[in-house]
């Protein structure tokens, strides 16, 4: 199964591209949305942050008081590394889970939307990697608008992504969401075109034959670790 990682920077459309590769009944795994679920109430994960945090961080009802819990990690870097720990595992083992049943089920694509893709380690473990790009003063000009924000502040969360050119260099595909909404609509139906011709006879072959996926996605691994190596080298010249 072709497993292909959508991500863009703040702004510049990524969730729009996620919902419409849903209307083509493209499978998603939506990192944004499992993040939430692995700290409901009762889950083992609010459990921890309970533990480590304390009663403070949880609201009458029992769930996450997020507001408080995000002003306790911002200027806090441990803290924010404590977080970080207890549910990013949590949410890489159930996107894992999540890519194994589309696969059992015989789904030929799968889409990962992870807002941090290239930042961790997930985009290595990728068969394509999506990035959805506009200029920064484009994102800065839909980030104004959308939180009614000014020009500095708009900036300062900007700068604290990094910047979508840094993202772009490791894209297999670039969605250039510059333009209208039925440009954008267009880029995503060729795409889903393609997948569905690229995924073919391969999709067939590791279901068939799951040796051949494991064996492709070690090679997988090994091409993304000499790529990113490449990558680090053309941005130490540029640099």
């Amino acid at each position: 199964m072709l497993v292909i990682g959508l991500t863009g920077g703040i702004s510049t459309g990524k969730s729009t591209v996620s919902t419409l590769f849903k209307t083509h009944n493209v499978p998603i795994v939506d990192a944004d949305v499992i993040a939430r679920e692995v700290v409901q109430p009762g889950s083992p994960g609010l459990a921890k942050i309970k533990t480590i945090f304390g009663d403070e961080v949880i609201q009458e009802d029992g769930s996450l008081d997020r507001k408080k819990l995000g002003s306790i990690i911002f200027n806090d870097p441990h803290k924010r590394k404590q977080l970080n720990n207890i549910v990013h595992p949590a949410v890489r083992k159930e996107m894992l889970w999540q890519v194994v049943r589309y696969w059992l089920r015989g789904e030929k694509y799968c889409i990962l939307d992870v807002p941090l893709l290239i930042e961790g380690p997930l985009w290595k473990m990728v068969g394509k990697v999506v990035v959805v790009y506009c200029s920064e003063e484009l994102q800065l000009q839909r980030l104004m608008l959308r939180d009614n924000s000014s020009r500095e502040d708009a900036l300062s969360r900007l700068r604290s992504q990094l910047p979508i050119t840094e993202k772009v260099a490791y894209a297999d595909i670039v969605i250039d969401n510059s333009g209208t909404r039925p440009e954008l609509e267009q880029q995503v139906q060729s795409l889903v075109e393609r997948f569905d011709k690229e995924a073919g006879w391969s999709w067939r072959l590791s279901w068939l034959f799951p040796p051949y996926g494991v064996a492709s996605a070690a090679g997988l691994v090994l091409w993304r670790f000499l790529r990113r190596r490449k990558t680090k080298q053309k941005q130490r010249l540029r640099g």
